[in-house]
């Protein structure tokens, strides 16, 4: 009874070291054929492509996201700042919440739904129709062909698409404090500027290059290894959004973690501050 207990755990655990295995030996390849992809003018062709339909495509949905989160902060926190009397500092917040963390992490998130899920079914249809094993026979490597354009589009385009998202967030926050909630303006930018430095900017942008990565390769990754079917399929987007998902909470917490040690180091009097 004990064994037949422990053997289903034990099937388990092995089946998961399994697929961490296989998953690193996919990024490993995946970031190989990334770097020759950079290297070699015949890859641009499929890597516009892939920044249009990754990139552009996914501007609007990015730009609403980063407007309605300002917003919403700016509806949120006004009562607790004007109960003391702190209500002009309301940008300050915004800014800072939004350029340090909902910007970045929401932006990635709906990145993940959008385009996690696009590629996830497009190469698992691929897949499942036998498009990927046609390539390799033609002697052509699948993934230099078909997963370094996506990676290299999503590496690229995630940062700019957060800085969107920031602007549009920062843009919404002032919206609705100066018009609506009628804080003086020039008080609004005024304390935002002492407040939000250079760094806050910067961390949210390389943030954006680890988030499109976990993204595309989390996503490619689901689309070459997903069952056959139209089921098989459906699992292996839910799984590629889910896994995409995690990956950009655990990342965001090891970032803030490491950054606010490197800050801490570096400029320990404005740490304390």
């Amino acid at each position: 009874m004990v064994y037949s207990m422990i053997e289903p755990v034990g099937e388990k655990t092995i089946e998961r070291i399994g697929n961490l295995g296989r998953f690193s030996r996919f990024f490993a390849r995946a970031a190989q054929a990334s770097l020759v992809s950079c290297c070699s003018p015949r890859s641009y062709p499929g890597i516009w492509t892939q920044m249009h339909l990754i990139g552009v495509r996914s501007v609007p949905v990015v730009m609403i996201t980063g407007a309605f989160v300002g917003m919403v902060l700016a509806i949120q926190a006004y009562d607790q700042l004007a109960g003391m009397g702190l209500e002009e500092r309301l940008g300050v917040l915004i800014n800072i919440a939004v350029v340090k963390e909902l910007g970045p992490v929401l932006a990635a998130v709906m990145l993940a739904g959008r385009v996690g899920g696009a590629l996830t079914a497009e190469l698992g249809t691929m897949n499942v129709t036998e498009q990927i094993s046609a390539v390799q026979s033609m002697g052509t490597d699948p993934i230099k062909h078909l997963v370094a354009p996506r990676v290299l589009a999503c590496l690229v385009l995630t940062p700019f698409l957060i800085i969107y998202a920031d602007l549009l967030g920062i843009l919404g926050g002032y919206f609705v404090s100066v018009i609506q909630l009628k804080i003086n303006s020039r008080a609004y930018w005024d304390f935002s500027a002492q407040s939000v430095e250079l760094w806050d900017l910067n961390m949210g942008i390389v943030k954006g290059f680890f988030f499109g990565g976990a993204i595309a390769v989390i996503s490619c990754y689901k689309g070459f290894t997903c069952r056959e079917g139209a089921q098989g399929v459906g699992q292996a987007c839910t799984e590629a959004f889910v896994g995409s998902f995690i990956s950009i909470l655990a990342l965001n917490f090891i970032f803030a973690v490491v950054m606010k040690a490197i800050y801490s180091t570096f400029w320990p009097i404005q740490s304390l501050l």
